[in-house]
């Protein structure tokens, strides 16, 4: 096996200081969504742990993860590839193509048995006997065998190799599905959405390739640092979900003030993303603030869940939105009352243990 070299040996190929490569590594903490306690375990692993080959195959989609990927800005999807991972096979973002190609990716599966990791795009489709997708003449199902079984890690970008995506909305004609049952068992890392943000693509492949392993997953199999969170905990309208306000369309005064959109669909509340905090294209923005509800596209089988526009039921996961807003401004008064009734017995007691301290002292 071709020896590779680790992030630092890339740093002094190209006679980066130790203090670029300090800072590098500070970012990545960053974008891989873990605490700062970690940066020295981010320089450890960086210093001595080779960087890996990475095989990234495509099933029935759209290619929607990879034009999300290639946006990413932290870091930029070129140094990601050319300078950080060793990206041996992608459709997409490779200049090969053909036999040549194909041969090539049996020779790295041969060369980096047990050691790669394995990035999925897309669903298998199953029906016809897997007839709706297939690459160099074979079907993707007998591709994604091949490639899992020699894989340290899989990771599944979108929600069509998480879930089945929208070629599996009813009535499924090709039977698409999830790649988790196609693995041979294997865990898979699940990095859903209709595509993923581009930053939380990038930091979950970092994360695999500096060390070794699996970040925390949920019990769905998704990354906490990334999912660990609903779209309605870190939404920037959640003070007027709060406060039952709602927008009732999409132009009368209370979508053009900015206030929650829950009665026009929104899926945050049931939906668990990073698009509040991370948003999307550098920050700039995501759905929601742009003024379209989330349809919770990282959920399974969100594409059955139509009409968007159509608010989650009255008394469903959340309850009623109209009186939990009421609701909690209700009990925020109170507490905020209590609180003001608390500080000033806090006050009047630490007035007299003050008072009988002087006498104390008279």
């Amino acid at each position: 096996m071709q020896q590779r070299e680790t992030l630092w040996e890339a740093y002094l190929r190209r006679g980066l200081s130790r203090r670029s490569f300090l800072k590098g590594c500070f970012a990545l903490t960053a974008m891989m969504g873990l605490s700062l306690d970690k940066f020295n375990d981010v320089v450890e692993a960086a210093s001595g742990r080779p960087l890996p080959v990475v095989i990234w195959i495509h099933g029935h989609e759209c290619t929607g993860c990879d034009e999300s990927f290639i946006r990413s800005a932290s870091p930029l999807a070129s140094d990601l590839v050319l300078n950080e991972i060793a990206l041996e096979y992608d459709h997409l973002l490779s200049a090969a193509c053909g036999e040549p190609f194909e041969a090539h990716l049996d020779q790295t599966i041969q060369n980096y048995y047990g050691n790669y990791i394995l990035a999925v795009e897309g669903a298998v489709a199953t029906k016809m006997n897997g007839a709706y997708c297939m690459s160099g003449g074979h079907t993707f199902t007998s591709l994604l065998q091949k490639a899992a079984a020699g894989a340290a890690a899989i990771i599944a970008y979108g929600s069509c190799s998480s879930y089945g995506g929208i070629q599996a909305a009813n009535p499924n004609p090709t039977g698409s599905a999830g790649i988790e049952m196609f693995v041979g068992g294997k865990p898979v890392i699940k990095v859903p959405g209709c595509p993923p943000i581009p930053e939380v693509m990038t930091g979950v492949v970092m994360h695999v390739a500096l060390f070794g392993n699996l970040p925390d997953l949920d019990s769905d199999g998704r990354p906490k640092q990334f999912f660990g969170n609903r779209i309605h905990d870190t939404c920037y309208r959640r003070p007027f979900f709060d406060a039952g306000l709602f927008a009732e369309t999409f132009d009368d005064a209370g979508a053009k003030a900015g206030w929650c959109l829950y009665k026009l669909g929104c899926r945050g509340p049931e939906t668990y993303s990073s698009c509040g905090n991370l948003r999307w294209y550098q920050g700039m923005s995501y759905p929601i603030q742009s003024g379209a509800p989330c349809i919770g596209c990282a959920n399974a089988h969100f594409w059955d869940e139509e009409p968007f526009t159509d608010r989650l039921p009255k008394y469903g996961k959340i309850g009623d939105a109209d009186k939990i807003g009421i609701g909690l401004g209700v009990m925020a008064t109170a507490g905020v009352a209590a609180h003001a009734v608390a500080s000033v017995i806090q006050r009047n007691s630490r007035d007299k243990v003050a008072e009988e301290n002087r006498h104390d002292e008279d």
